[in-house]
């Protein structure tokens, strides 16, 4: 008659423990949304899916004379004529020094009543986010972007702010009494 060792007997209540707590585990599938991040000079934006048609590489703009500033010009998408808006000079941030950089995109949107496509710097990614990590706009967000953030999340330990499409494109249109 031999007798199992106390810290047998204890590893095996632990193991025995560890596997029915895994069995708990339940797997929830939590509500995601997808984003479309994109880079501004040195900040990292993005805006919801929902919202963006396609995003468009090395695609000619025509100037229009006339327009205001924020608007670069006009592109030919398939044959419909559609509004590239400067995004960086609507948001007021720094002007990039250089020109256009070949790894600029047109994000094409919808929002607010108004289709348009807005020139980001460069597209970092489309991901779809569980909306867990989307965190409500810091404090410190300037005035005049505070009513177009629509939140902040962390992506690959850099801020991303979240915009408001909707709120953007609409507020653009009122300003140009469209």
């Amino acid at each position: 008659m031999s007798a199992e060792p106390a810290s047998h007997a204890t590893l095996d209540d632990i193991l025995q423990q560890h596997h029915s707590a895994q069995q708990e585990v339940v797997n929830v599938d939590e509500p995601h949304t997808q984003l479309v991040l994109f880079a501004l000079g040195s900040s990292q934006f993005a805006f919801h899916g929902s919202h963006v048609q396609e995003i468009l590489a090395d695609t000619p703009v025509h100037f229009i004379p006339g327009c205001p500033p924020s608007l670069e010009g006009v592109i030919n998408v398939r044959g419909d004529i559609e509004s590239v808006i400067r995004l960086q000079q609507l948001l007021q941030l720094p002007a990039n020094p250089a020109p256009v950089a070949s790894s600029s995109a047109i994000v094409l949107a919808t929002g607010g009543g108004l289709r348009s496509g807005l020139r980001v710097d460069r597209i970092v990614d489309v991901v779809d986010v569980p909306n867990s990590n989307l965190q409500p706009p810091p404090a410190n967000v300037a005035d005049h972007l505070r009513p177009l953030v629509l939140g902040v999340l962390q992506w690959q330990g850099q801020p991303v702010t979240v915009l408001d499409v909707e709120r953007l494109l609409g507020d653009y249109a009122q300003t140009l009494g469209a």
